[in-house]
Protein backbone atom coordinates (compact mmCIF):
# COMPACT_ATOMS: atom_id res chain seq x y z
CA UNK A 1 0.00 0.00 0.00
CA UNK A 2 2.79 2.38 1.00
CA UNK A 3 4.68 1.53 -2.21
CA UNK A 4 1.64 2.36 -4.37
CA UNK A 5 1.11 5.59 -2.44
CA UNK A 6 4.75 6.52 -2.92
CA UNK A 7 4.51 5.90 -6.70
CA UNK A 8 1.33 7.97 -6.89
CA UNK A 9 2.98 10.77 -4.93
CA UNK A 10 5.95 10.80 -7.35
CA UNK A 11 3.63 10.78 -10.37
CA UNK A 12 1.30 13.45 -9.01
CA UNK A 13 3.41 16.46 -10.15
CA UNK A 14 3.48 15.08 -13.69
CA UNK A 15 -0.27 14.47 -13.67
CA UNK A 16 -0.96 17.98 -12.38
CA UNK A 17 1.45 19.49 -14.92
CA UNK A 18 -0.31 17.62 -17.70
CA UNK A 19 -3.73 18.81 -16.55
CA UNK A 20 -2.47 22.38 -16.27
CA UNK A 21 -1.04 22.16 -19.77
CA UNK A 22 -4.33 20.85 -21.15
CA UNK A 23 -6.38 23.54 -19.38
CA UNK A 24 -4.01 26.28 -20.50
CA UNK A 25 -4.04 25.00 -24.09
CA UNK A 26 -7.83 24.91 -24.20
CA UNK A 27 -8.26 28.36 -22.63
CA UNK A 28 -9.13 30.97 -25.24
CA UNK A 29 -8.15 34.46 -24.09
CA UNK A 30 -9.66 36.08 -27.19
CA UNK A 31 -13.24 35.77 -28.37
CA UNK A 32 -13.26 34.26 -31.84
CA UNK A 33 -15.37 35.81 -34.57
CA UNK A 34 -17.42 33.02 -36.16
CA UNK A 35 -18.75 35.14 -39.04
CA UNK A 36 -17.34 33.71 -42.25
CA UNK A 37 -15.89 36.00 -44.88
CA UNK A 38 -17.93 34.48 -47.70
CA UNK A 39 -16.99 35.67 -51.20
CA UNK A 40 -20.50 35.15 -52.57
CA UNK A 41 -22.24 37.05 -49.77
CA UNK A 42 -23.94 40.27 -50.85
CA UNK A 43 -25.84 42.96 -48.91
CA UNK A 44 -29.57 42.45 -48.58
CA UNK A 45 -31.44 43.77 -51.62
CA UNK A 46 -34.96 43.82 -52.95
CA UNK A 47 -36.14 41.04 -55.23
CA UNK A 48 -36.29 43.54 -58.10
CA UNK A 49 -32.67 44.63 -57.66
CA UNK A 50 -31.52 41.00 -57.25
CA UNK A 51 -33.22 40.05 -60.52
CA UNK A 52 -31.72 43.12 -62.17
CA UNK A 53 -28.23 42.08 -61.05
CA UNK A 54 -28.80 38.52 -62.25
CA UNK A 55 -29.92 39.77 -65.67
CA UNK A 56 -26.92 42.11 -65.81
CA UNK A 57 -24.54 39.26 -65.03
CA UNK A 58 -26.30 37.00 -67.51
CA UNK A 59 -25.92 39.59 -70.27
CA UNK A 60 -22.28 40.11 -69.29
CA UNK A 61 -21.58 36.37 -69.51
CA UNK A 62 -23.32 36.17 -72.87
CA UNK A 63 -20.96 38.83 -74.21
CA UNK A 64 -17.90 36.93 -73.00
CA UNK A 65 -15.90 34.83 -75.42
CA UNK A 66 -15.64 31.19 -74.37
CA UNK A 67 -12.30 30.36 -72.80
CA UNK A 68 -10.88 26.97 -71.91
CA UNK A 69 -7.17 26.26 -71.56
CA UNK A 70 -5.13 23.23 -70.54
CA UNK A 71 -1.47 22.82 -69.65
CA UNK A 72 0.95 21.20 -67.23
CA UNK A 73 2.16 23.05 -64.14
CA UNK A 74 5.05 20.68 -63.42
CA UNK A 75 7.76 20.09 -65.99
CA UNK A 76 9.98 17.25 -64.69
CA UNK A 77 9.42 13.92 -66.42
CA UNK A 78 11.24 11.80 -63.83
CA UNK A 79 9.33 12.68 -60.65
CA UNK A 80 6.29 11.21 -58.94
CA UNK A 81 4.10 14.28 -58.27
CA UNK A 82 0.89 14.60 -56.27
CA UNK A 83 -1.50 16.68 -54.14
CA UNK A 84 -1.40 20.07 -55.85
CA UNK A 85 -3.10 23.23 -54.63
CA UNK A 86 -3.43 26.67 -56.22
CA UNK A 87 -4.25 30.21 -55.16
CA UNK A 88 -4.81 33.50 -56.99
CA UNK A 89 -2.52 36.40 -56.06
CA UNK A 90 -3.39 40.08 -55.85
CA UNK A 91 -1.34 40.89 -58.97
CA UNK A 92 -3.29 38.42 -61.11
CA UNK A 93 -0.73 35.61 -61.05
CA UNK A 94 -1.38 32.13 -59.70
CA UNK A 95 0.78 30.13 -57.32
CA UNK A 96 0.56 26.35 -57.32
CA UNK A 97 2.34 23.94 -54.95
CA UNK A 98 2.66 20.14 -54.91
CA UNK A 99 5.00 17.46 -53.65
CA UNK A 100 7.35 15.48 -55.84
CA UNK A 101 10.07 12.85 -55.53
CA UNK A 102 11.03 9.35 -56.56
CA UNK A 103 7.86 8.04 -54.89
CA UNK A 104 5.28 9.08 -52.29
CA UNK A 105 6.84 9.14 -48.84
CA UNK A 106 10.44 8.96 -50.10
CA UNK A 107 13.12 10.97 -48.35
CA UNK A 108 13.87 12.88 -51.55
CA UNK A 109 10.33 14.35 -51.70
CA UNK A 110 10.22 18.16 -51.75
CA UNK A 111 7.44 20.72 -51.91
CA UNK A 112 7.63 22.28 -55.36
CA UNK A 113 5.89 25.39 -56.67
CA UNK A 114 5.46 27.53 -59.77
CA UNK A 115 3.90 30.86 -60.71
CA UNK A 116 1.42 31.26 -63.57
CA UNK A 117 1.64 34.41 -65.65
CA UNK A 118 -1.84 35.18 -67.09
CA UNK A 119 -0.64 37.49 -69.87
CA UNK A 120 1.72 34.81 -71.16
CA UNK A 121 -0.74 32.03 -70.26
CA UNK A 122 2.26 30.03 -69.15
CA UNK A 123 3.66 28.49 -65.98
CA UNK A 124 7.12 29.58 -64.93
CA UNK A 125 10.06 27.51 -63.74
CA UNK A 126 9.41 24.98 -60.98
CA UNK A 127 11.22 25.74 -57.73
CA UNK A 128 11.54 24.18 -54.27
CA UNK A 129 9.30 25.77 -51.66
CA UNK A 130 10.11 23.40 -48.77
CA UNK A 131 12.52 20.51 -48.28
CA UNK A 132 13.13 17.75 -45.77
CA UNK A 133 16.39 19.28 -44.56
CA UNK A 134 14.99 22.81 -44.37
CA UNK A 135 11.95 21.64 -42.40
CA UNK A 136 14.14 19.57 -40.08
CA UNK A 137 16.41 22.52 -39.35
CA UNK A 138 13.53 24.94 -38.79
CA UNK A 139 11.60 22.63 -36.47
CA UNK A 140 14.61 21.13 -34.72
CA UNK A 141 13.27 17.61 -35.01
CA UNK A 142 13.65 14.52 -37.16
CA UNK A 143 11.55 14.58 -40.35
CA UNK A 144 11.02 11.47 -42.48
CA UNK A 145 8.71 12.71 -45.23
CA UNK A 146 6.66 15.62 -46.55
CA UNK A 147 3.31 15.93 -48.30
CA UNK A 148 0.02 17.71 -49.07
CA UNK A 149 0.96 21.40 -49.52
CA UNK A 150 -1.89 23.92 -49.46
CA UNK A 151 -1.34 27.53 -50.57
CA UNK A 152 -3.88 30.29 -49.94
CA UNK A 153 -3.85 34.08 -49.98
CA UNK A 154 -5.79 35.98 -47.32
CA UNK A 155 -7.70 39.22 -47.94
CA UNK A 156 -4.86 41.25 -46.42
CA UNK A 157 -2.43 39.83 -48.98
CA UNK A 158 -0.64 37.43 -46.63
CA UNK A 159 0.17 34.22 -48.47
CA UNK A 160 -0.06 31.01 -46.45
CA UNK A 161 1.59 27.64 -47.01
CA UNK A 162 0.45 24.64 -44.98
CA UNK A 163 2.08 21.26 -45.50
CA UNK A 164 2.35 17.91 -43.79
CA UNK A 165 5.48 16.38 -42.28
CA UNK A 166 6.02 13.01 -40.63
CA UNK A 167 8.61 12.33 -37.94
CA UNK A 168 7.62 8.78 -37.04
CA UNK A 169 5.62 6.09 -38.83
CA UNK A 170 3.28 6.66 -41.79
CA UNK A 171 0.81 9.43 -42.61
CA UNK A 172 -1.05 8.69 -39.38
CA UNK A 173 1.93 10.24 -37.58
CA UNK A 174 1.65 13.54 -39.45
CA UNK A 175 1.74 17.10 -38.21
CA UNK A 176 0.93 20.32 -40.08
CA UNK A 177 3.50 23.06 -40.63
CA UNK A 178 2.70 26.67 -41.53
CA UNK A 179 4.76 29.27 -43.32
CA UNK A 180 3.77 32.64 -44.75
CA UNK A 181 4.88 35.30 -47.20
CA UNK A 182 4.10 39.02 -47.20
CA UNK A 183 5.76 39.81 -50.53
CA UNK A 184 3.75 37.69 -52.95
CA UNK A 185 5.76 34.53 -52.50
CA UNK A 186 9.26 35.91 -53.07
CA UNK A 187 10.36 35.13 -49.52
CA UNK A 188 8.86 32.93 -46.83
CA UNK A 189 8.99 32.68 -43.06
CA UNK A 190 10.55 29.61 -41.46
CA UNK A 191 7.94 26.85 -41.07
CA UNK A 192 6.36 26.39 -37.66
CA UNK A 193 4.55 23.30 -36.43
CA UNK A 194 0.88 23.82 -35.61
CA UNK A 195 0.10 22.71 -32.06
CA UNK A 196 -3.20 20.88 -32.39
CA UNK A 197 -2.85 18.86 -29.18
CA UNK A 198 -0.95 19.51 -25.93
CA UNK A 199 0.34 15.93 -25.82
CA UNK A 200 1.32 13.84 -28.88
CA UNK A 201 0.41 16.51 -31.46
CA UNK A 202 0.36 13.96 -34.30
CA UNK A 203 -2.06 12.60 -36.86
CA UNK A 204 -3.28 15.91 -38.26
CA UNK A 205 -3.27 16.32 -42.05
CA UNK A 206 -4.48 18.98 -44.46
CA UNK A 207 -5.72 18.84 -48.05
CA UNK A 208 -8.23 21.67 -48.62
CA UNK A 209 -7.99 25.46 -48.64
CA UNK A 210 -8.79 27.43 -45.48
CA UNK A 211 -11.83 29.66 -45.13
CA UNK A 212 -11.38 33.16 -43.73
CA UNK A 213 -13.41 34.88 -41.04
CA UNK A 214 -14.37 38.52 -40.84
CA UNK A 215 -11.76 39.25 -38.15
CA UNK A 216 -8.97 37.98 -40.43
CA UNK A 217 -8.61 34.62 -38.69
CA UNK A 218 -8.65 31.29 -40.51
CA UNK A 219 -10.65 28.10 -40.44
CA UNK A 220 -8.51 25.20 -41.68
CA UNK A 221 -10.30 21.92 -42.50
CA UNK A 222 -8.10 19.02 -41.35
CA UNK A 223 -8.40 15.28 -40.79
CA UNK A 224 -6.92 12.46 -38.70
CA UNK A 225 -5.85 8.93 -39.60
CA UNK A 226 -4.60 7.58 -36.24
CA UNK A 227 -7.05 5.35 -34.31
CA UNK A 228 -9.82 6.53 -36.60
CA UNK A 229 -10.49 8.67 -39.63
CA UNK A 230 -12.37 11.86 -38.87
CA UNK A 231 -12.48 15.57 -39.73
CA UNK A 232 -11.97 18.72 -37.68
CA UNK A 233 -11.93 22.47 -38.23
CA UNK A 234 -8.92 24.29 -36.79
CA UNK A 235 -9.34 27.96 -35.91
CA UNK A 236 -6.12 29.88 -36.42
CA UNK A 237 -5.51 33.52 -35.59
CA UNK A 238 -3.85 35.92 -38.02
CA UNK A 239 -0.40 34.84 -36.85
CA UNK A 240 -1.15 31.15 -37.47
CA UNK A 241 -1.58 30.00 -33.86
CA UNK A 242 -4.26 27.38 -33.19
CA UNK A 243 -6.93 29.00 -31.00
CA UNK A 244 -9.64 26.34 -31.15
CA UNK A 245 -10.70 23.17 -32.93
CA UNK A 246 -14.13 21.80 -33.71
CA UNK A 247 -14.91 18.15 -34.37
CA UNK A 248 -16.83 17.70 -37.63
CA UNK A 249 -17.13 13.91 -37.74
CA UNK A 250 -16.36 10.78 -35.72
CA UNK A 251 -15.46 7.18 -36.45
CA UNK A 252 -13.21 5.71 -39.13
CA UNK A 253 -14.72 6.74 -42.45
CA UNK A 254 -14.40 10.48 -43.18
CA UNK A 255 -11.33 12.21 -44.64
CA UNK A 256 -10.11 15.38 -46.35
CA UNK A 257 -12.96 17.81 -45.60
CA UNK A 258 -13.67 20.67 -48.00
CA UNK A 259 -15.57 23.61 -46.51
CA UNK A 260 -17.87 25.58 -48.82
CA UNK A 261 -19.38 28.70 -47.24
CA UNK A 262 -22.73 30.10 -48.36
CA UNK A 263 -22.76 33.26 -46.23
CA UNK A 264 -21.41 34.44 -42.88
CA UNK A 265 -23.22 31.65 -40.99
CA UNK A 266 -24.05 28.76 -43.31
CA UNK A 267 -21.53 26.30 -44.74
CA UNK A 268 -21.34 22.77 -46.11
CA UNK A 269 -18.51 20.31 -45.58
CA UNK A 270 -17.91 17.63 -48.23
CA UNK A 271 -15.72 14.66 -47.35
CA UNK A 272 -14.00 11.68 -48.88
CA UNK A 273 -15.55 8.40 -47.72
CA UNK A 274 -13.28 5.58 -46.53
CA UNK A 275 -15.95 3.15 -45.31
CA UNK A 276 -17.81 0.12 -46.61
CA UNK A 277 -20.05 0.01 -49.69
CA UNK A 278 -22.02 1.73 -50.96
CA UNK A 279 -19.25 4.28 -51.32
CA UNK A 280 -20.73 7.76 -51.35
CA UNK A 281 -19.56 11.32 -50.87
CA UNK A 282 -20.19 12.55 -47.31
CA UNK A 283 -21.75 15.90 -46.40
CA UNK A 284 -22.24 17.87 -43.18
CA UNK A 285 -23.74 21.31 -42.56
CA UNK A 286 -23.28 24.21 -40.17
CA UNK A 287 -25.54 27.21 -39.54
CA UNK A 288 -23.33 28.94 -36.96
CA UNK A 289 -20.13 29.65 -38.89
CA UNK A 290 -18.61 26.23 -38.19
CA UNK A 291 -19.05 26.08 -34.41
CA UNK A 292 -21.20 22.96 -34.76
CA UNK A 293 -21.91 20.45 -37.54
CA UNK A 294 -24.68 18.02 -38.39
CA UNK A 295 -23.78 14.31 -38.38
CA UNK A 296 -22.23 13.47 -41.79
CA UNK A 297 -24.53 11.66 -44.17
CA UNK A 298 -24.05 9.89 -47.46
CA UNK A 299 -25.06 11.85 -50.53
CA UNK A 300 -26.22 10.40 -53.84
CA UNK A 301 -22.79 10.75 -55.47
CA UNK A 302 -20.32 7.87 -55.63
CA UNK A 303 -16.89 8.36 -54.08
CA UNK A 304 -14.10 5.76 -54.45
CA UNK A 305 -12.26 6.83 -51.27
CA UNK A 306 -10.74 9.72 -53.18
CA UNK A 307 -10.17 13.44 -52.58
CA UNK A 308 -12.44 16.10 -54.05
CA UNK A 309 -12.63 19.88 -54.30
CA UNK A 310 -15.53 22.34 -54.48
CA UNK A 311 -16.48 26.01 -54.38
CA UNK A 312 -19.59 28.16 -54.17
CA UNK A 313 -20.91 29.83 -57.32
CA UNK A 314 -22.58 33.20 -57.36
CA UNK A 315 -26.06 31.67 -57.70
CA UNK A 316 -25.56 29.64 -54.52
CA UNK A 317 -24.92 26.27 -56.16
CA UNK A 318 -21.79 24.19 -55.52
CA UNK A 319 -19.33 23.40 -58.29
CA UNK A 320 -17.30 20.27 -57.57
CA UNK A 321 -14.44 18.30 -59.13
CA UNK A 322 -14.21 14.63 -58.20
CA UNK A 323 -13.88 10.98 -59.17
CA UNK A 324 -17.56 10.09 -59.49
CA UNK A 325 -16.93 6.35 -59.31
CA UNK A 326 -17.50 3.50 -56.87
CA UNK A 327 -13.99 2.23 -57.50
CA UNK A 328 -10.87 3.59 -59.21
CA UNK A 329 -9.68 7.05 -60.19
CA UNK A 330 -9.70 6.73 -63.96
CA UNK A 331 -12.38 9.39 -64.43
CA UNK A 332 -12.46 13.00 -63.24
CA UNK A 333 -15.65 15.01 -63.56
CA UNK A 334 -16.99 18.53 -63.13
CA UNK A 335 -20.24 18.32 -61.15
CA UNK A 336 -22.95 20.72 -59.95
CA UNK A 337 -25.18 20.57 -56.87
CA UNK A 338 -28.09 22.90 -56.09
CA UNK A 339 -29.05 21.31 -52.76
CA UNK A 340 -25.89 21.61 -50.63
CA UNK A 341 -24.19 18.52 -52.01
CA UNK A 342 -26.98 15.98 -51.63
CA UNK A 343 -27.60 15.51 -55.36
CA UNK A 344 -25.29 16.19 -58.27
CA UNK A 345 -25.51 16.74 -62.01
CA UNK A 346 -22.68 15.89 -64.38
CA UNK A 347 -21.48 18.95 -66.28
CA UNK A 348 -18.37 17.66 -68.03
CA UNK A 349 -16.02 14.69 -68.07
CA UNK A 350 -12.67 16.37 -67.61
CA UNK A 351 -10.65 13.16 -67.89
CA UNK A 352 -11.42 9.57 -68.78
CA UNK A 353 -11.76 7.40 -71.87
CA UNK A 354 -15.26 6.02 -72.30
CA UNK A 355 -13.90 2.67 -73.49
CA UNK A 356 -11.60 2.40 -70.49
CA UNK A 357 -13.31 1.16 -67.33
CA UNK A 358 -10.37 1.01 -64.96
CA UNK A 359 -8.92 -2.26 -66.16
CA UNK A 360 -5.26 -2.62 -67.08
CA UNK A 361 -4.48 -2.05 -70.75
CA UNK A 362 -1.73 -3.68 -72.75
CA UNK A 363 1.02 -1.15 -73.37
CA UNK A 364 0.60 -1.25 -77.18
CA UNK A 365 -3.04 -0.16 -76.73
CA UNK A 366 -2.27 2.27 -73.93
CA UNK A 367 0.55 4.29 -75.51
CA UNK A 368 -1.47 5.87 -78.35
CA UNK A 369 -4.13 7.00 -75.87
CA UNK A 370 -1.78 8.53 -73.34
CA UNK A 371 0.35 10.11 -76.10
CA UNK A 372 -2.73 11.89 -77.41
CA UNK A 373 -3.66 12.97 -73.87
CA UNK A 374 -0.14 14.21 -73.22
CA UNK A 375 0.01 16.41 -76.33
CA UNK A 376 -3.49 17.83 -75.83
CA UNK A 377 -2.76 18.51 -72.16
CA UNK A 378 0.58 20.25 -72.45
CA UNK A 379 0.30 21.94 -75.85
CA UNK A 380 2.65 21.86 -78.84
CA UNK A 381 5.37 23.87 -77.06
CA UNK A 382 6.10 20.91 -74.79
CA UNK A 383 5.42 18.11 -77.27
CA UNK A 384 9.12 17.32 -77.29
CA UNK A 385 8.84 16.05 -73.70
CA UNK A 386 6.75 13.09 -74.81
CA UNK A 387 9.67 10.83 -75.71
CA UNK A 388 11.35 11.54 -72.38
CA UNK A 389 8.13 10.78 -70.50
CA UNK A 390 7.39 7.71 -72.64
CA UNK A 391 10.63 6.07 -71.51
CA UNK A 392 9.47 6.39 -67.87
CA UNK A 393 5.95 4.95 -68.15
CA UNK A 394 6.98 1.79 -66.29
CA UNK A 395 7.90 3.90 -63.26
CA UNK A 396 4.50 5.61 -63.06
CA UNK A 397 1.53 3.92 -64.70
CA UNK A 398 2.75 0.65 -66.25
CA UNK A 399 3.89 -2.65 -64.79
CA UNK A 400 4.92 -5.68 -66.82
CA UNK A 401 3.65 -3.88 -69.96
CA UNK A 402 0.16 -3.33 -68.56
CA UNK A 403 -0.91 0.23 -67.82
CA UNK A 404 -3.66 2.32 -66.21
CA UNK A 405 -5.01 5.88 -66.12
CA UNK A 406 -5.15 7.84 -62.85
CA UNK A 407 -6.57 11.37 -62.40
CA UNK A 408 -6.99 12.45 -58.80
CA UNK A 409 -6.59 14.97 -55.96
CA UNK A 410 -8.25 17.98 -57.66
CA UNK A 411 -8.20 21.51 -56.28
CA UNK A 412 -10.46 24.25 -57.67
CA UNK A 413 -10.55 28.04 -57.13
CA UNK A 414 -12.16 31.07 -58.72
CA UNK A 415 -10.04 34.21 -58.98
CA UNK A 416 -11.26 37.79 -58.47
CA UNK A 417 -11.45 38.16 -62.26
CA UNK A 418 -14.02 35.34 -62.32
CA UNK A 419 -11.72 32.82 -63.99
CA UNK A 420 -11.86 29.23 -62.72
CA UNK A 421 -8.70 27.19 -62.18
CA UNK A 422 -8.35 23.48 -61.45
CA UNK A 423 -5.12 21.61 -60.70
CA UNK A 424 -4.87 17.86 -60.20
CA UNK A 425 -2.56 14.87 -60.48
CA UNK A 426 -2.30 13.54 -64.03
CA UNK A 427 -1.24 9.88 -64.04
CA UNK A 428 1.08 10.40 -61.04
CA UNK A 429 3.44 12.10 -63.47
CA UNK A 430 2.42 15.74 -63.91
CA UNK A 431 0.33 18.39 -62.25
CA UNK A 432 -2.27 19.46 -64.79
CA UNK A 433 -3.99 22.85 -64.90
CA UNK A 434 -7.37 23.64 -66.45
CA UNK A 435 -8.58 27.22 -66.78
CA UNK A 436 -12.02 28.34 -67.98
CA UNK A 437 -14.44 31.24 -67.64
CA UNK A 438 -18.11 31.56 -66.82
CA UNK A 439 -19.02 31.68 -70.50
CA UNK A 440 -17.56 28.19 -70.98
CA UNK A 441 -19.31 26.96 -67.84
CA UNK A 442 -22.64 28.33 -69.10
CA UNK A 443 -22.39 26.09 -72.19
CA UNK A 444 -22.55 22.92 -70.08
Amino acid sequence: MNQHLAKLTRALPLILAGLALLINWQRQPETLDWRIQAPTEEPAASARSQNKNKNKNKNKNQNQSIEFHSDFVSSATDLFVHAASVTALKDGRLLSAWFGGSREGARDVKIYAAFYHPKLRRWGENFVLASLDGTRQALGRSIRKLGNPVVSQAADGKLWLFYVSVSLGGWAGSAINASHSVDGGDTWSAPERLITSPFTNISTLVKAAPVYYQDGSLGLPVYHEFLGKFAELLRLDQSGRVRDKIRISHGKHSLQPVMVAANSDDATILMRYAGAAPRRLLASHSSDGGQSWTPPHKTSLANPNSALSALRLGDGSILGVMNDLEDGRHRLSLMLSRDEGNNWRLLKRLEGHEEYQGKLLARENYEPLIAQDFISSTGPQRAGLWQSYRSKLNRRVCKHDFCRFIYDYPFIIQSESGQFHIVYTWNKSFIKHLSFNQAWLDTL
